[in-house]
């Protein structure tokens, strides 16, 4: 459980108990658990059982019904599943995924005293989201401002001692569809900074600058920006060839 933590990148997370008892160091966030739901939901087995009300089952040999303790389950629209807890330390906890028009969220609460209050929480929470936000296509967003700079910069790119002045860039624009306040909607700008002089020779991946992404005057995140291909340095026979081209040109002038 561990190890799989570490691949998700959770780092306030430790397991200790597998059955979830309180420990000292058995510990999470409400973030990371959302994190840890939203892979788990990959699973389709995964998603189907904590999407089920009502299951019977045979228990040597009798019939007998069990029921899903999410009290949201069937009850709210679009909820489809997670998980309850309790411990005494922890409180009452209540994760849960929900599914309206096509956009999916996580919500969690975590350490409520009741019952009653973790899912009256939890409806808040669920309701602010899909009442104040929505989804936009921010990679497509940064595709677009990033070729546009691209194409109007390259013409102002040198590399001394180049064997050419053509260099290419990219970005690692892992951005697809993005949840931002409907208000904010208007307000998302793109900042680019670049160096435009080399000293050849020119390595392919080299960070030479950054995308930096706005959502209004909150920096929502940076992106470097990295030489798409390499640019060798010119050699001898390459400053030969360039004064042969050179000669013959002032020759055809005379």
């Amino acid at each position: 459980m561990n190890k799989k933590a570490k691949e998700l990148g959770l780092i306030n997370t430790n397991f200790i108990t597998p059955h979830g008892l309180d420990d000292p160091n058995h510990y999470t966030t409400a973030y990371e658990l959302a994190i840890l739901t939203n892979y788990a939901l990959g699973n389709e087995q995964f998603a189907k059982i904590v999407n089920t009300k009502v299951k019977t089952i045979l228990i040597n040999g009798n019939q007998m019904q069990i029921h899903n303790t999410n009290e949201l389950l069937g009850n709210l629209n679009g909820i489809n599943g997670v998980k309850t807890g309790f411990t005494n330390n922890a409180g009452r906890c209540l994760v849960c995924s929900c599914t309206r028009n096509g956009q999916n969220i996580i919500s969690v609460v975590l350490g409520a005293d009741t019952k009653k209050y973790r899912t009256k929480d939890s409806i808040e929470i669920i309701e602010y989201t899909y009442s104040n936000y929505e989804k936009i296509n921010l990679g497509k967003i940064i595709e677009k401002e990033f070729g546009e700079w691209e194409e109007k910069f390259k013409e102002s790119v040198y590399i001394e001692k180049g064997v050419e002045q053509n260099l290419e860039f990219k970005i690692n624009n892992t951005y697809n569809m993005f949840p931002v306040k409907k208000e904010d909607v208007n307000k998302v700008s793109i900042e680019i900074q670049c160096q435009n002089l080399f000293q050849a020779p020119v390595i392919q991946d080299t960070c030479v600058g950054k995308v930096s992404i706005f959502v209004g005057e909150k920096l929502l995140d940076e992106l470097g920006i990295v030489v798409d291909k390499s640019v060798d340095k010119k050699g001898v026979w390459d400053y030969f060839a360039e004064i042969i081209e050179l000669y013959s040109k002032l020759w055809n002038f005379r």
